[in-house]
């Protein structure tokens, strides 16, 4: 197998890339968890060479926002896809959390 960008790899560039389009937008306490993505995974993508990820808003309503998502290296598209996050209370997250750990906090 040559040396090339895995999937969970890519997926996780393409979610801090939405993430970092709404942070600026988040109040205090607030975070992003993802709640659904669709990705494909088109082309290899040799390790070492520069991956460019867009996140576009297409839809916001309530606490849910919507992204188009495109990923591409120096020489093509190698994966389009949406995503959903969800913004939260993160003190509210880490109770339930604990909680699910027998902790109270």
């Amino acid at each position: 197998m040559p040396a090339i960008l895995c999937t969970p790899w890519l997926v996780w560039f393409l979610e801090h890339a939405a993430r970092d389009a709404v942070v600026p937008f988040l109040g205090e306490g607030e975070s992003t968890v993802g709640s659904h993505i669709d990705v494909d995974h088109l082309a290899a993508t040799p390790v070492g060479q520069a991956v460019v990820c867009l996140a576009r808003v297409v839809h916001a309503e309530g606490r849910r926002v919507s992204f188009q998502l495109e990923a591409r290296d120096e020489s093509e598209v190698i994966a389009p896809g949406f995503h959903r996050l969800q913004v939260i209370d993160a003190g509210r997250l880490a109770r339930r959390v604990d909680s699910k750990r027998g902790r109270s906090s």
